[in-house]
């Protein structure tokens, strides 16, 4: 499946990668938050966490990097963090809400990520893929740099709901539904399938040797 560029389907991507850089610095900042950095130190996560995955998934894309080619991600990166880290200041930020916030950004990366991938031409596998990629890399970079391990390779469902949403996402498309219908209930599927993983604590089975 190959989509082709128009402008309604650009100005759908757009709209999604920029909500997605958003609620992603911002889960950013709230796990520097936890970790006491200052501002700048705080900012640094935020535009690793919020631009991140999309850097890497437009390397491997062989296609420019979009926060370089519109500076409006790298600055709504830099504002999300800083109204977060004066906002911490004013009110009480629940440790909670950073797993929202990194939910809804490993939802909305998601689909954009298999979006941008489609408009290339990649296959439906490998687009959806680099959905999850585009969804759960912010988050890696993030945790590493906060020298955690990878929220990713241990906690309820995370790469797991990404991809089957980036899945149903283009098995929407192929059925002709309209993108921004099939980007909602994907987006949302991803959204709430983590949050309920988390809520229950249901995870994959973790590697063991046998005693």
């Amino acid at each position: 499946m190959v989509l082709t560029e128009t402008s309604d389907l650009l100005n759908n991507l757009y709209w999604i990668t920029l909500l997605a850089v958003i609620v992603s610095s911002a889960s950013g900042v709230l796990k520097a938050g936890a970790k006491k950095f200052d501002l700048f130190g705080v900012i640094i996560i935020a535009v690793a966490t919020g631009l991140g995955g999309g850097s890497l998934r437009d390397m491997l894309l062989d296609r420019p990097v979009f926060w370089i080619q519109d500076q409006v991600f790298f600055i709504a990166s830099i504002a999300s963090a800083v109204v977060i880290f004066f906002a911490a200041r004013l009110f009480t930020i629940s440790p909670r809400y950073f797993l929202i916030a990194d939910a809804a950004g490993l939802a909305t990366f998601g689909v954009a990520g298999t979006l941008v991938s489609l408009m290339v031409g990649a296959p439906a596998l490998t687009a959806s893929f680099m959905g999850v990629m585009t969804g759960a890399m912010g988050g890696v970079f993030r945790d590493i740099l906060c020298t955690e391990q990878p929220v990713v390779f241990s906690s309820s469902l995370y790469a797991t709901v990404s991809w089957i949403g980036s899945l149903i996402f283009i098995g929407l498309l192929y059925l002709d539904i309209d993108i921004t219908i099939s980007a909602i209930i994907s987006g949302s599927a991803i959204f709430v399938s983590r949050l309920l993983a988390i809520h229950y604590n249901i995870s994959l089975p973790k590697f063991r040797f046998k005693s």
